[in-house]
């Protein structure tokens, strides 16, 4: 068997911790362990690939044979992968406000109960609330001495509400998931605020469809940014064919003044101190005053192709990395709420998102808001409710009028290839012009 080209190992080692309610009721609460190891071996063309559970990174003997039986796998593999040349470096990890191993199950299901309890405003009709907690402990080595450890802690709870009368049923949620400690205390007003929304969309008009000006806020323009930019700059889908952005290094693709970045280093819920490659990362702007500047990479996309920087390898414990966004978002304009809704003169104010659809390959994307105000005079005046945008990327991009000042980072989770794994996405409120708006009133 020829010698490997390459290899890695990522062993991550950790816990979670999941409690539920559903309508005052504990659903579950506990704690699961997990140990997942990951050998990648590189061999003449491609890549053999192990996942194993508690391997011992110490001793060389066992790692001798991890390697050799992935690089048996290896040298059966007929498509050629290279690896681009990769920076080394960690950032420090956050530190921690308060530790949340410091405060037990019972505490964090008390204080979870009470955010739910406060969603339970008159008209309420169910309510939910969901905590997540997960410590990851990451060591890494590679052929080529490569070798770190760190530690990642991340917290967050969910909490929905929904709202019934005369047969009609709208609902309100909130979130808040952070990479800087405990985050479960004094957060009752969520929990109100999600009820709040849920009982006010009740009263709501249906919106009426049609092309407009739109002010978008800075949660749906974030999401915007991620599903319909941020995934059609990975470099695997470019390298497949399956993004409209192949080709457009260099052109126009947006407004002037448009900035649009991925930054891993930012201590935001997408934060990385390196990539699941062990590359080092920094912050990368896909789209420079308007146009196409980089799209986001692994080493082997690099090398495949071209115009970026790597250090966007992600993985889920036991899982091989893959592309992967982190903090995505569009950068501040200099234009203020009560500015932009001037300029909008006449159209919708598009809050929140309950989810959608994009196809990065057509470049086409529809996302659903929670709900929206209309815009009369400058002024924003009845809720709406059943709203959506849909469009085409590139001339999304290209519609937007006014930037603001008012950046927003608004943590989730993204799924990709069957992994999820944390990010942020967010901008400042966004005017766009000739928007396509859904909805279903007359």
């Amino acid at each position: 068997m020829a010698e490997p080209r390459y290899y890695d190992i990522r062993c991550v080692r950790g816990e979670i911790t999941l409690i539920d309610i559903d309508n005052g009721v504990i659903e579950s609460a506990g704690t699961s362990f997990f140990d997942k190891a990951v050998i990648r071996v590189l061999g003449p063309k491609g890549w053999g690939i192990l996942t194993r559970d508690h391997i011992n990174l110490d001793s060389k003997r066992e790692l001798a044979a991890l390697v050799e039986e992935a690089g048996r796998l290896a040298s059966v593999t007929e498509d050629q992968v290279n690896l681009a040349e990769a920076p080394r470096g960690l950032l420090p990890v956050p530190s921690l406000g308060e530790d949340p191993r410091d405060v037990d199950l019972e505490e964090k299901t008390r204080l979870l109960a009470e955010i739910e309890g406060a969603a339970r405003v008159p008209e309420v009709a169910n309510t939910r609330a969901r905590y997540t907690e997960g410590i990851d402990s990451v060591r890494f080595l590679d052929s080529s001495g490569n070798e770190f450890s760190y530690e990642a802690v991340r917290s967050g709870f969910s909490v929905l509400a929904i709202a019934s009368r005369n047969g009609v049923m709208q609902m309100g949620s909130e979130r808040d998931h952070v990479t800087t400690g405990f985050n479960l205390r004094d957060k009752q007003d969520l929990g109100r605020k999600a009820g709040e929304v849920a009982v006010s969309l009740l009263g709501a008009k249906l919106a009426k469809g049609g092309a407009m000006r739109a002010v978008l806020d800075p949660e749906l323009a974030g999401v915007f940014t991620h599903e319909a930019v941020g995934h059609a700059s990975e470099g695997d889908l470019v390298r497949e064919g399956a993004s409209v952005l192949g080709g457009k290094i260099g052109e126009r693709i947006g407004c002037e003044g448009l900035v649009i970045v991925d930054d891993p280093t930012l201590h935001e819920f997408g934060f990385m101190p390196v990539d699941a490659e062990g590359v080092a990362v920094r912050r990368t702007e896909i789209i420079r005053d308007g146009v196409l500047a980089s799209y986001l990479h692994n080493r082997e996309t690099l090398s495949a192709v071209g115009n970026g920087v790597p250090g966007h390898a992600r993985a889920e414990p036991g899982a091989p990395p893959i592309v992967r966004m982190s903090n995505t978002f569009i950068e501040n304009g200099d234009a203020t709420y009560d500015e932009i809704l001037s300029e909008c003169k006449d159209g919708i104010l598009l809050i929140g998102s309950r989810g959608g659809q994009v196809d990065p390959g057509r470049g086409v994307f529809q996302f659903n808001a929670e709900y929206g105000y209309l815009i009369e005079g400058g002024e924003t005046t009845d809720m709406v409710r059943d709203v959506s945008l849909s469009g085409e990327i590139l001339s999304t991009l290209h519609n937007i009028v006014l930037l603001g000042n008012d950046r927003k980072m608004s943590p989730g989770y993204c799924g990709k290839g069957g992994q999820s794994v944390p990010v942020s996405d967010g901008a400042p409120h966004l005017l766009l012009e000739n928007a396509t708006v859904g909805g279903r009133g007359i």
